[in-house]
């Protein structure tokens, strides 16, 4: 699965050297291109991104107010013509800060730091397996040990930026890695992606609506860039 890309700037020119610069790497691919922080914002609101380029110097909100908003913001590379703002991006969790105009090699050094910390929180969950009965399972690691978790026994996971909570029958785990890469793990014929921020086990749905889940622990939202997808697969295993 490729990274998605979501470039914030409100330059043409700077947009277009960064995109040219993600189309040459294939795990890449551009996803959006936003002029300003209101653009990207609601975008953010329907669909899911892993990685922002994102400018500083943008009229009416600026790129580190705007990052500021997000409550779960996706992973963040800045781009700028103006270096004394690097402290504060970085003050702000961002990965590396670019300056324009943007050279290719410097940006596959910022593109290398993604996939690095990408990888480090993928170690977090290991891959499916399966025990002497006929449960699958996955280890996760979580309270500084790894905790055998069967697949029957999660309810819904979410997402919380670099961490999820698997909430579980009886209790709950947080662990260290993204919505993205549990998405990858989890097998498809019982989980499903319905939210930027949750994933649901579907033999727990007890109930649906066009906008919302229901299962035993309470009520769970079906996104609006998840509704159609989500709603075709819940009619038909429901019939």
């Amino acid at each position: 699965m490729k990274t998605r890309c979501l470039i914030v700037d409100d330059e043409p020119i700077a947009t277009d050297i960064i995109k040219s610069h993600v189309s040459k790497l294939e795990n890449l691919e551009v996803s959006k291109i936003c002029f300003n922080a209101i653009q990207a914002f609601e975008y953010l609101q329907e669909f899911e991104v892993d990685l922002i380029f994102l400018d500083i110097q943008m009229p009416k909100i600026t790129g580190l107010d705007f990052l500021k908003t997000l409550q779960n913001p996706p992973k963040v590379i800045l781009v700028t013509a103006y270096r004394e703002y690097a402290l504060e991006g970085f003050e702000l969790d961002v990965i590396d800060y670019l300056l324009k105009p943007v050279s290719f090699e410097r940006f596959l050094k910022a593109v290398n730091k993604y996939f690095g910390i990408a990888n480090s929180l993928s170690k977090n969950f290991v891959e499916q397996k399966s025990d002497n009965s006929s449960n699958e399972f996955i280890w996760i690691r979580a309270d500084r040990k790894n905790i055998k978790v069967a697949f029957d026994d999660i309810l819904y996971i979410e997402g919380m930026k670099d961490y999820v909570k698997i909430f579980l029958d009886t209790y709950m785990l947080i662990s260290k890695i993204s919505m993205k890469r549990v998405e990858e793990i989890l097998p498809t014929n019982t989980f499903i992606r319905i939210h930027r921020s949750y994933i649901v086990s579907t033999i727990k749905i007890k109930a649906f609506t066009n906008d919302h889940v229901e299962i035993e622990s309470g009520i769970l939202p079906i996104g609006n860039s998840y509704k159609r997808s989500v709603l075709t697969f819940l009619n038909k295993i429901s019939k």
